[in-house]
């Protein structure tokens, strides 16, 4: 095997990489410590109520180098603009782009498709015709991905119409809403690929998966 060559990321971009994985990890620390307050007995609800807090603040301190990072360097802040332009992509999910998925704009449709996770992958073997199931590729951005097309559906003329078609054809939600981050995928690649505004629909048919 002979893989394809990559530049290893700059210090700057290992530090946002260690950022975002440092705002996923109070997160989950936040998750828990909620959930443990409503089975935890009473005379230990302060200290976990003064955990929780602490673990905000740091969020919060988190989510704030992450924008100021990103506002330092003019390529980061013209793309993460360039990617909140999208109706459904906010600061966390542009970020996360910009900092996990530095091959946006670089690879086909189908190829980041797949290297995210999003791409329908067969289960099949012989003559038999297994369902298509979505795995693999890297979890945090697919999970943002999922988050933003949870928003898009309701907020983006170009998801909204293709989620419903799809749940009149009879697919699932969850299956309408990976469908949807997959064509949101495709739309922010082509935008980072051309470097172009946000054009709704005429840039996401021109696009489509």
């Amino acid at each position: 095997m002979r893989p394809t060559p990559r530049p290893l990321p700059s210090e700057t971009a290992q530090l946002l990489d260690a950022l975002l994985t440092r705002r996923r990890q109070l997160l989950e620390m936040l998750t828990a410590e909620k959930n443990r307050l409503g089975f935890a007995p009473r005379p230990l609800h302060r200290r976990i109520q003064q955990h929780i807090r602490w673990l905000e603040r740091q969020l919060d301190d988190v989510t704030t180098e992450l924008a100021t990072l990103i506002e330092q360097s003019p390529v980061w802040r013209a793309q993460d603009n360039l990617l909140q332009s999208v109706p459904g992509v906010g600061p966390i999910t542009s970020s996360t782009l910009l900092g996990e998925l530095p091959e946006l704009g670089s690879l086909t449709h189908k190829q980041i498709a797949a290297l995210v996770g999003v791409a329908p992958l067969a289960r099949d073997s012989g003559q038999w015709r297994g369902k298509r199931f979505v795995w693999g590729g890297r979890a945090s951005v697919r999970t943002a991905l999922f988050l933003a097309a949870l928003c898009g559906r309701r907020w983006n003329p170009a998801l909204r119409p293709f989620y419903e078609r799809l749940l009149a054809a009879g697919k699932p939600k969850k299956v309408a809403l990976i469908a949807c981050a997959r064509k949101l995928l495709t739309i922010l690649n082509a935008m980072v690929r051309d470097n172009a505004p946000w054009r709704a629909p005429e840039l996401a048919i021109q696009h489509s998966c």
